[in-house]
Order: structure tokens, then C-alpha cells, then sequence
């Protein structure tokens, strides 16, 4: 992967509340919604169950609150430098860029909707948002009543150490996946989804995976198509995306399988407790994304899908 140092990193994209406070996190665990989990369980476990999925489900039984403003004075600074590239928020904001860039004309090409911009809040340890109080416990997460999508940065250590997937192109990934969940919320995927959760409770966790697995292809077809995304002067965004990178977006992917989630905590393996879907099915679908390069072609709720 190599990004363009021409291009221009649009910071606006970004709603930086690291060092502003939490935002009133909890600071305690967080509940595991869906049914499937249950109970409370420590932070790494909660990270190890929550990753890179649409975390509003893990939130929603605490209080809600209002959502502050950051300050992003540091972050524009630091991104305009010389050496913005190697700064590793920096290089998240250019991936959002790229990311909402190609959702910006593939979602009326292909859906035949206008894309509406999402902000990705960095924060540090918790923050306050739409869908309630949060930490980093829960791992990065995409908020459907603000329509934010929320990351502590320190993620990506966890995902490397914790799990073994420490391949820089699986941080693009994650962040894929999660504008994945926006772009469900602008369909209304994800509100008919939590409609049919609510008829037929048995199947909510089923759901909750055509729902993850929706926006792993999702982030596939971005993949794909993400050496054709600019800046805003038309610069490239990306000069090159090697198979290579893919391969640690399907390695990242593999690693928060929901079996493979479970063998790591010494939890049995139960299919019926899947939130996300399992290794194999994550890069399934992915995959599917990246092959076809086509969002159209990413509808796990069909029959047989």
C-alpha cells in the first residue's frame, strides 16, 4: 500500500476529542447486547467480542447523552506537515477521506441515493455519543443516531498484539467496515434489520450477522476500488493497493471471527451465539466485495446468501 503524499488530508472529515475529557464515559464494562453473550465481561474481552462491529448494539443499554465538539486545531497542524503521512492519525484521516470519496459517487450509481458525510470521532479512553456513554472497551464502533463512527486509536495496538493482526492495511479495513454500517443506516438496512430483530427475536443474533457480514463486503468493494478515490483537488488518494494488503484485510478479518474470538478467550464455539459471523465468513464476504468490486452484490439477507 502506498498512500500519495500530494494528496490534500482533509481533517474536516474528523471530529478529533482525544484529551477533551472521555466525554463522560462509563469506565465500567460494557453488557454484550444481542442475547448471545450475555452478562458483563473484563475490557480485553469486551474488545475481543466487540471488534469492528457496529458497537451502538454493545451500548445500548447504557444512559444516553449529548455528544461534544473536539478540537481539531492539533490535529489540522500536524496533518499539514511534511511528515503527515508517517503520523498515524493523520493516515486514518486520509483513509476516511478515500473511503467516503468512493461511497460519495457509489452510492448513487449503484443504490441510487445521495451520500451523506459521516465524521469519525478519535477519541481517548471514552466518549459520549448519540447511541450513549462509551469506552474503549468496546473496540471502534458506528453510531446510527449520530451517524458517527467512534475510535480510540490505541485499537489497532490491541488488534495487533491481542490478535495477530497487525498488517497496516487492516486499519483501513476497520474503518471500511464501520462506514459499511453507515451506509446500511442510509438505506435503512440496519432499521429494517432491528425491525425484524424485534418480530422475531430468536433470530436477532442470525441477523446481527447478515448485518456485520453486510458491511465486511461492504469494505471490500471500497478496497477494490480505492486507487480510483481522490481529495478534493483530484489528487489520488492511494497510488497503489497490492494483494498483499488484501491479504491483511482478510487476515484481520479471519482474526475477529466470532470462533475465532471464542477459541481465543477459552469460550465454547456456539453458532448460535455468532454476532458477527465466523472467520470463514468474514472473509468470505469480504472477499466477495473485493472480487466483485460491486456493493450490489453484497446482500447477505437474500435467501441462501
Amino acid at each position: 500500500m502506498e498512500l500519495n503524499e500530494n494528496a490534500r488530508i482533509d481533517t474536516s472529515q474528523v471530529d478529533d476529542r482525544r484529551g477533551s475529557g472521555g466525554g463522560g464515559g462509563t469506565g465500567i464494562p460494557i453488557p454484550i447486547g444481542g442475547g448471545g453473550r450475555g452478562g458483563l465481561i473484563s475490557l480485553v474481552i469486551a474488545v475481543l467480542v466487540a471488534l469492528v462491529g457496529g458497537g451502538f448494539g454493545l451500548n445500548a443499554a447504557i444512559d444516553g447523552g449529548g455528544s461534544e465538539q473536539g478540537d481539531n486545531t492539533s490535529l489540522e497542524q500536524k496533518c499539514s506537515a511534511d511528515d503527515a503521512l508517517q503520523q498515524l492519525d493523520c493516515r486514518n484521516t486520509l483513509y476516511v477521506n478515500s473511503i467516503q470519496a468512493y461511497w460519495q459517487t457509489a452510492l448513487p450509481e449503484r443504490f441510487g441515493e445521495r451520500y451523506a458525510p459521516a465524521d469519525t470521532v478519535f477519541f481517548s479512553r471514552a466518549v459520549s455519543t448519540g447511541c450513549g456513554n462509551a469506552d474503549s472497551g468496546v473496540g471502534p464502533f458506528y453510531c446510527p443516531a449520530d451517524r458517527q463512527v467512534y475510535i480510540d486509536l490505541t485499537f489497532y495496538q490491541v488488534l495487533a498484539d491481542q490478535l495477530g493482526a497487525s498488517g497496516e492495511f487492516a486499519q483501513p479495513y476497520v474503518l471500511a467496515h464501520e462506514y459499511g454500517h453507515h451506509v446500511q443506516t442510509l438505506l435503512g438496512t440496519e432499521a429494517q434489520m432491528r425491525r425484524q430483530q424485534q418480530r422475531d427475536p430468536g433470530n436477532a443474533n442470525a441477523l446481527s450477522v447478515k448485518l456485520e457480514l453486510q458491511a465486511d463486503c461492504y469494505a471490500g468493494a471500497w478496497a477494490k476500488n480505492a486507487t480510483g478515490t481522490a481529495d478534493a483537488g483530484g489528487q489520488k488518494i492511494f497510488t497503489s493497493i497490492t494483494e498483499q494488503d488484501i491479504s491483511q484485510a482478510i487476515d484481520a478479518a479471519e482474526k475477529i471471527g466470532d470462533d475465532a474470538i471464542s477459541e481465543r478467550a477459552n469460550r465454547p464455539v456456539n453458532p448460535d451465539e455468532f454476532t458477527h459471523g465466523s472467520s470463514a465468513q468474514r472473509r468470505e464476504w469480504f472477499s466477495r466485495g473485493y472480487e466483485t468490486g460491486d456493493p450490489k452484490q453484497c446482500d447477505t439477507f437474500t435467501g441462501g446468501a
